[in-house]
């Protein structure tokens, strides 16, 4: 079969691996048809992360079960399902407690917790950037889709990563009816938290971001753009609320947010947040922070490497806010979240914002995957998503989609259009559909 796989940094080529097969009885074998490319899969592809060489990418994934193992009971073969990225076995201490995006039996390292398809440092699984995936589990991991799931194929992979994390984002600032919520960062999942306190009914929320396609698009959900480039966010948002603040607030961006300058700040969005929430708030940070980061030190420094960063936690514990971290527990959500776009209450491709022709060629011979203008245009530096007091953010686009053709035998390499590409979120920031034929 064939499959993106991650030679070394900048590089990922499309080539012929060997097919996926049951290795346990409760495997399920699933045709990809549709996968995202993560704001997460760009940080290994810069060799931000340790992920390895020869390892297939990909955590965002929806197809069709081609095979179930013998004891697999409520599959079936011939089924749609969308995939958590997370990988759980649905009985350790953690799946018990609804905590799957931390599982103890799927992580092999005793030391750390959580599994993901094709990413660093969450066990050696391969990913969905493939024709086929094994999926651990497929009972309790897989989430089965309805009569609509072809013609929806867009909507519904959104289930399997960036529609629950921004939900989740959300969740951890307890966002309730009539709250007023400021989102930091406006790529994909940005636009999904914004989207998730819009649905939960929140009375007003503010989207901080620099990039014009990113913040139209979030006032076209119904949320208020701030261009920080030209506006302080916690001023706009104090301004607007008696000089209070609003009453929580979403980190959407990460470990390599940028300012307007295009420098890197991974403490941006999380001192614009203790800023601009009000005294007593609630934030939650989705974005991905990591404790090592190999580019760190040449990128921001030696701390920052380290994941130590430079917050003003002292004005935090001053306005007694309280901060939630982590990935998306994505199977806490995405029946839900599934049910809303069913019933036509939720649409969460809005981030697909054009198509593009399938990349591929039927000879050998290494060559660059271009993207068309107007996605090279939206995707050159700053990168995700920045945001602090007086300083303007660089964030992921805000969704485009990606036609990638892997049936055939060539080989890709990402051009620089990749590497200057923005992305830096768990799940995440930006998102491309990729939809086989």
């Amino acid at each position: 079969m064939n499959a993106a796989v991650s030679e070394s940094p900048h590089t990922v080529t499309v080539k012929n691996v060997p097919d996926t097969k049951i290795e346990h009885p409760c495997d399920i074998i699933v045709k990809i048809t549709t996968t995202n490319i993560c704001g997460s899969d760009l940080h290994m592809y810069e060799g931000r992360t340790s992920f390895e060489t020869g390892r297939t990418l990909g955590h965002e994934n929806r197809g069709q079960v081609m095979e179930v193992g013998s004891a697999v009971r409520k599959v079936q073969v011939g089924e749609y399902v969308v995939l958590p990225f997370n990988i759980a076995c649905g009985f350790c201490k953690q799946c018990e407690r609804g905590l799957t995006n931390y599982c103890l039996t799927m992580q092999p390292v005793l030391a750390f917790a959580g599994a993901a398809y094709g990413f660093a440092d969450m066990g050696p699984y391969q990913g969905g950037q493939a024709e086929l995936l094994r999926v651990p589990y497929g009972d309790f991991n897989a989430l089965r889709l309805g009569e609509d799931a072809a013609e929806r194929q867009t909507d519904y992979v959104m289930l399997s990563d960036i529609f629950p994390t921004g939900y989740h984002a959300t969740e951890m600032a307890h966002v309730k009816p009539g709250d007023q919520t400021i989102v930091f960062g406006a790529g994909p999942v940005g636009q999904m938290a914004a989207y998730s306190a819009l649905l939960k009914g929140a009375g007003r929320v503010w989207v901080a971001d620099h990039q014009p396609d990113r913040l139209r698009k979030a006032e076209e959900i119904g949320a208020i753009p701030i261009n920080t480039a030209e506006q302080n966010p916690a001023e706009v948002v104090k301004e607007a609320t008696l000089g209070l603040g609003p009453d929580n607030g979403c980190e959407c961006v990460g470990y390599q947010a940028h300012d307007a300058e295009g420098h890197e700040d991974a403490s941006l969005t999380l001192n614009g947040l203790i800023d601009s929430v009000r005294f007593t708030g609630d934030i939650g940070v989705v974005g991905v922070f990591l404790p090592d980061d190999p580019g760190g030190a040449e990128a921001q420094g030696e701390l920052e490497a380290q994941g130590k960063l430079p917050i003003d936690f002292g004005m935090m514990w001053f306005k007694g806010q309280h901060m939630g971290t982590g990935q998306a527990p994505v199977k806490r959500y995405n029946r839900a979240l599934r049910d809303l776009i069913a019933g036509e209450k939720a649409k969460p491709s809005f981030v697909v914002s054009f198509p593009s022709p399938h990349v591929g060629s039927t000879h050998e011979e290494r060559h660059p995957l271009h993207l068309p203008p107007a996605a090279r245009s939206a995707r050159t530096r700053p990168r995700l998503g920045q945001c602090a007091p007086g300083r303007a953010p660089g964030l992921a686009p805000a969704g485009f989609a990606r036609a990638l053709s892997v049936g055939d035998t060539s080989r890709h390499r990402l051009g620089h259009d990749a590497r200057s590409a923005s992305g830096c979120c768990p799940s995440l920031s930006r998102t491309a559909a990729l939809t086989s034929p």
